[in-house]
């Protein structure tokens, strides 16, 4: 992740800062600083939309494969910063597109 960092984003590694916090512990912290949930984890779909989360907030799945662990921070950050309305959506990553649903949040 470090290679996301190097690209100018401000991120936080839950399993680092928080290990062990529930999803609905991760989407509230989100929701107090304002940070988009950059996530491998499928569950996080529904939660989110249930959880209403406010702009400039949002969830971004993660669904490709990824060869090397060197390879994911690289990648991450190359699809971070090939968009700049990640907040307000919950986003699909997967080979080849980006499927974005409103979160459907006050702004």
């Amino acid at each position: 992740m470090e290679a996301v960092r190097e690209a100018g984003h401000d991120i936080v590694r839950v399993t680092t800062a928080a290990p062990g916090a529930s999803d609905a512990d991760v989407l509230a912290w989100a929701a107090r600083e304002g940070r988009v949930v950059l996530t491998f984890d499928k569950d996080f779909g529904e939660l989110a939309k249930a959880s209403r989360l406010p702009n400039p907030c949002g969830v971004i799945l993660f669904r490709i494969p990824l060869r090397a662990p060197g390879d994911v921070g690289r990648r991450l950050a190359d699809l971070i910063a090939s968009r700049d309305d990640w907040g307000g959506h919950f986003t699909v990553i997967e080979r080849g597109r980006v499927r974005m649903r409103s979160l459907g949040s006050p702004t």
